[in-house]
């Protein structure tokens, strides 16, 4: 008796029987669906470092082999990480003969990519073929149709590019020029937010937006810049003409020198109290304002 009342059991009978007092399991299953004790273990997700977004299997390639076959074939490579402590003389003559950038990066960030055996080397393979804007441009003028180009200069969220994508191919866009470098990687998630409307439009990957520019002026295009800086309005921009829109960064715009490169400067205009619109809303406007003039 005095054991049971230091441990605080009472084996006397309740009203309905059951003994009273001690612990009783919660109702139902054998445990009440949870652990004994009734609280229930939470997991969490570790979270990925800032700026990291974790590539799908498909769209990489690991080891120094298995990467050295990729860059000898035909796929699409947005870029190489390389074990910063290390480096692969062949891998880089490759990447560099196919002018594909390579990054030298601590093995913490490869290990973040890939838990694999990487060996030092993983490459990001591009979910589309890219094609090169002069081929792009002779092939619009020899079909007698009116250019209509769209170049993103340093959009860098894979989001933001598939919905740009899906509007620009719906507004009956050519082609999208970007950057070799600090542009959106164009892997499975791009393509899924583009609804698969990279399969229809050709992406031109080339070295400087500076000399593409140029080169598009050369062939009669004129190059419109959409900025919240300009004063000229959108609506008073002819687009009946061969055209080719920039667009800049979701941080701070378009680079300066493209913008003093381009020969309008337009923008849309506010009504509300904030000054600007997300780039892919805003190239969204400017494409089927295009679209309503050439329609009209």
């Amino acid at each position: 008796m005095e054991n049971r009342k230091r441990s605080g059991v009472n084996n006397r009978p309740s009203d309905d029987g059951k003994p009273s007092g001690g612990f009783r399991k919660p109702e139902g299953d054998s445990n009440g669906g949870m652990p004994l004790g009734g609280f229930k273990k939470k997991y969490f997700a570790k979270p990925l470092p800032p700026g990291f977004e974790k590539p799908s299997k498909a769209d990489i390639v690991f080891g120094v082999q298995s990467v050295l076959e990729t860059l000898k074939g035909t796929k699409e490579i947005e870029k190489i990480l390389l074990q910063r402590e290390f480096g692969h003389t062949e891998v880089e003559k490759l990447a560099f003969e196919r002018n594909i950038p390579v990054q030298r990066v601590p093995l913490e960030k490869l290990n973040r990519v890939t838990m694999k055996v990487h060996q030092g080397v993983i490459a990001f393979v591009s979910a589309v073929n890219y094609a090169k804007i002069s081929n792009v441009v002779a092939d619009i003028f020899e079909k007698g149709e009116v250019p209509l180009i769209l170049i993103l200069d340093r959009i860098t969220d894979i989001r933001n590019f598939g919905a740009i994508a899906r509007t620009a191919e719906c507004a009956g866009v050519n082609a999208i020029v970007v950057a070799a470098r600090g542009a959106a990687q164009i892997n499975a998630d791009a393509m899924k937010t583009s609804s698969g409307a990279l399969n229809h439009l050709p992406v031109c990957r080339e070295n400087s937006l500076w000399q593409v520019i140029s080169e598009l002026q050369q062939s009669g295009i004129q190059i419109v810049a959409c900025t919240e800086k300009a004063t000229e309005k959108l609506y008073n921009i002819d687009f009946k003409v061969p055209t080719a829109i920039l667009m800049g960064s979701e941080e701070d715009g378009i680079s300066e020198n493209l913008l003093e490169q381009a020969d309008y400067a337009t923008k849309i205009p506010m009504a509300g109290k904030i000054g600007s619109l997300n780039v892919s809303v805003a190239t969204g406007v400017i494409l089927y304002e295009v679209v309503r003039q050439r329609l009209s």
